[in-house]
């Protein structure tokens, strides 16, 4: 029974159709009103269930809103059911299996309805209806706030779903409405769902937010477009697609998500252009299974406030990022799974905490044109299969610019790395990858790092201002075989006249195999005279020095100064041998620490002595084999919680019978530490240190001044080492000795004058911080060797000593 009347207005012209008057129901006045009347209800509740057959227009009275309530006790509030014009109502509703405004046929307008109801939807459209629905507000926390099924569809403009047991705005059965600025927050469900086949949905304008599901959920075969639209503070996915979905999101905002921005999977496709994620707690996109793909043009991507990868992509997904920008995250890129791919072109990676692009287990990564910017790691190819393309990219401001790891083998092209901390390629661990046209700049370490064998393939590559060198080719080790090593070809540096296979070990016909004419023109220069017994164990054969402890003590006295390194390490060894033979004597032996801290300037031979060091050990049966395995923090550090235990384990591993030498030991502890990795590698280097003291020697290099930080701030690290050695630079009258040395190795001698210049030449030379001691010295030799090349080549018959005599003349500019 009402507590109004509704006052019927018949604007037609047939007199007998006139139904003008007060009617004491809203049914009455339906009854009695024609096409087109107006009915206007006087204020007061309604505990009628309204149905609209008419094409009429239901209004409450004018400057009264919220005046006139619809509110049965039970089934649905209101039906419409014509193109009819229904505004200013409150409708309230109680029948949790019915809707509260139920739209069937026609093109109705629902005008600045209120609708506060616990009913299955708010508002719910269906089969043929195509409403107008503007200025309307649905509060009901026990269902949908708005439902289109089973064909229906229309238009929701500036409408607001304030609360929603499930979800806010709800698209299944082949529906497919329009929303123009409309917002859906504090719903228990997702913001925006499309489910089923032919199901569509569109949204301009709109915002999604505090919503207890995904803020946007398609499905199953459904599509959306949506424009303009900002989804924020979900508590799941900001975007979720499953199953065949395909989703369109243009200008739009994904922000303050705590999982993932947006997830894809099962064959979902996605479009994003100029869209921004930002603030999110895991992938920004996360993209998974075989047929899933995202394409992104001019897109955003920034902010992260997790330790995941901004944009992830596995089991067989695709994305391609065009144009885009990826910055301010943990890392940006991860490509898993064989099948997976990514594409990246003219894109900008900065401001990357680990890895701005790590490609594993087979999949693919194609970058062209891209540009990389201050990342620990610019991109790592990580393990057999996985592979792709860099292209006329470029590395900036990174610990090392591309790694190149397990049999991984991308192609790299006409790249360029500058400023790289540590290296600006490193391959290890039987890496592959072939590097054409590239170029490393200002390294702080290396510019190409090859270590363990690794058959890489440099063409047309060349280096400049690398503070340890351009190009390092260590040992291939005990596991190496025939024919393991680099390729090189036409490679260059401004250091060299060409390529130098630097380590002690390193036999130069294995480790550099140049498939046209020698880049240099000494092809490998050793960094001491190479022994035989090393000279065999470049060549791969397993079995320990059969040298003698006297033997190798030999050799370390020819090295070139050192001497009161020489003097440390003999007084280590006599201990361990005095304890060795007192054990043998039934007495008790002084327990000697074996572990040792090697600090001072590069050049200096600290991997030198450490390999001697290392053979010593053997000899006295106190290490098994006493092999050397050079690591530094790119070989142990990983960049997610766990990989960097892992990756410090099988470093150890490799090391054991042996010695492990850690170069640069202070990078594993940044005086801005933060969040970084590099505890997790110290911490778990002390324990291995402890359980397998026997059988691994521990050697911990770098700058004097760092390496006593990186002590006095790990007390545990400082505890496990039996003394610190310092490895001064070397003088002038040292660095000559150097040069003589190469020069007798390579049967050149030194003209009258010569030597005098020679040390003239190393007084004035600049000590600054790239200094590279020994290095300096043989790179100086190698210069004097090229100029030397230059000058006889114009000689028409050169005779014996035209082809062995450096004059000064010889030697480079001074920088």
């Amino acid at each position: 029974m009402a507590q109004g009347t509704v006052q019927v207005t018949h604007t037609g012209t047939s007199r007998w159709r006139r139904r003008t008057g007060e009617y004491a129901s809203l049914a009455a006045a339906l009854e009695a009103a024609a096409e087109g009347d107006v009915l206007t209800i006087a204020p007061g509740t309604y505990r009628e269930n309204l149905v609209v057959e008419r094409s009429v227009t239901l209004r409450g009275p004018e400057c009264s809103p919220g005046s006139v309530r619809l509110a049965p006790l039970d089934g649905v509030p209101l039906t419409v059911r014509a193109s009819a014009v229904v505004q200013d109502l409150h409708v309230e509703g109680q029948d949790a299996a019915a809707p509260a405004v139920l739209v069937e046929e026609g093109t109705p307008e629902l005008l600045d309805l209120r609708i506060v109801t616990r009913s299955a939807a708010g508002i719910e459209v269906r089969g043929s209806a195509r409403p107008t629905v503007r200025r309307c507000t649905v509060d009901n926390p026990a269902g949908i706030g708005i439902a289109v099924v089973d064909g229906g569809g229309g238009v929701f403009e500036e409408c607001e779903v304030v609360a929603a047991g499930q979800a806010g705005v709800s698209v299944r059965g082949g529906a497919h409405p329009r929303l123009e600025r409309c917002r859906v927050h504090h719903t228990s469900g997702a913001g925006l769902s499309a489910t089923g086949d032919n199901s569509s949905l569109e949204a301009v304008g709109c915002e999604v937010y505090e919503v207890r599901g995904s803020g946007v959920q398609i499905t199953a075969r459904a599509t959306a477009h949506l424009t303009d639209c900002d989804v924020h503070r979900t508590t799941s996915d900001g975007v979720t697609l499953d199953t065949d979905a395909v989703l369109t999101l243009a200008d739009c905002r994904i922000h303050d998500i705590p999982e993932n921005a947006v997830d894809l999977r099962s064959r979902s496709v996605l479009t994003l252009t100029r869209t921004t994620v930002r603030q999110f707690g895991r992938n920004g996109l996360s993209v998974w299974d075989p047929g899933t793909r995202v394409d992104a043009n001019q897109c955003e991507i920034f902010d992260s406030t997790g330790d995941y990868p901004a944009v992830w992509v596995s089991d067989g997904a695709t994305a391609v990022l065009d144009s885009c920008r990826v910055h301010d995250v943990p890392d940006a890129l991860f490509v898993l799974d064989r099948g997976s791919r990514a594409d990246v072109v003219d894109s900008d990676l900065s401001q990357v905490r680990n890895t701005a692009v790590s490609v594993s287990d087979g999949a693919t990564a194609q970058l062209d044109d891209c540009r990389i910017r201050d990342a620990a790691t610019g991109a790592w190819f990580r393990d057999h299969g996985s592979g792709g393309t860099l292209n006329n990219c470029t590395v900036d401001s990174t610990q090392t610019g591309v790694i190149v790891t397990k049999g991984a083998d991308p192609t790299v092209e006409r790249c360029t790395v500058d400023s790289p901390a540590e290296a600006g390629f490193y391959v290890s661990a039987g890496g592959r990858g072939t590097f054409l046209n590239c170029r490393v700049t200002n390294s702080g370490g290396y510019g190409f790092h090859v270590i363990d064998g690794s058959r890489t393939t440099l063409r047309k590559c060349r280096t400049e201002r690398c503070a340890r060198g351009g190009y390092e080719f260590a040992d291939a080790g005990a596991d190496a075989g025939s024919g393991s090593g680099p390729v090189v070809e036409d490679c260059t540096g401004d250091e060299s006249a060409g390529v130098r296979a630097a380590g002690a070990a390193t036999a130069p016909e294995t480790v550099v195999q140049a498939t046209s004419p020698s880049p240099g023109l000494l092809g490998a220069v050793p960094e001491q005279r190479v022994t035989e017994p090393e000279a065999r164990r470049a060549a791969g054969e397993p079995e320990p020095s059969t040298r003698s402890s006297k033997d190798v003590l030999g050799e370390l006295d020819t090295l070139v100064g050192l001497e009161s390194v020489k003097r440390e390490v003999r007084a280590l060894i006599d201990m361990i041998e005095v304890g060795r033979r007192r054990q043998q004597a039934g007495l008790k032996a002084a327990s000697v620490k074996r572990h040792l801290v090697f600090t001072g300037s590069p050049g200096t031979g600290k991997t030198t002595v450490a390999r001697l060091y290392g053979e010593i050990l053997a000899a006295l049966d106190v290490l098994e084999k006493g092999h050397l395995v050079e690591v530094s923090r790119v070989d142990l550090v990983g960049e997610h919680i766990g990989s960097t235990a892992i990756r410090t384990q099988e470093a150890f591993q490799r090391a054991h019978g042996g010695v492990l030498f850690i170069d640069e030991a202070y990078a594993l502890s940044p005086e801005d530490a933060g969040r970084d990795f590099g505890k997790e590698a110290i911490d778990t280097l002390v324990k291995l240190m402890e359980d397998h003291r026997d059988s691994v020697v521990v050697i911990v290099a770098g700058y004097t001044a760092e390496m006593e930080r990186f002590l006095s701030v790990n007390p545990g690290v400082a505890s496990r080492f039996s003394r610190t050695i310092t490895f001064g630079d070397y003088g002038p009258d040292e660095l000559l000795r150097i040069v003589e040395q190469q020069a007798e190795e390579h049967e050149y001698r030194l003209a009258a004058g010569t030597a005098d210049a020679l040390r003239k030449y190393f007084t004035e030379l600049p000590k600054g911080p790239a200094f590279g001691n020994g290095r300096t010295a043989r790179q100086t030799f190698e210069a004097m060797v090229e100029r030397h090349a230059s000058r006889v080549a114009q000689v028409a018959e050169p005779n014996k000593d035209d082809l062995t005599l450096l004059y000064a003349e010889d030697l480079p500019e001074l920088p």
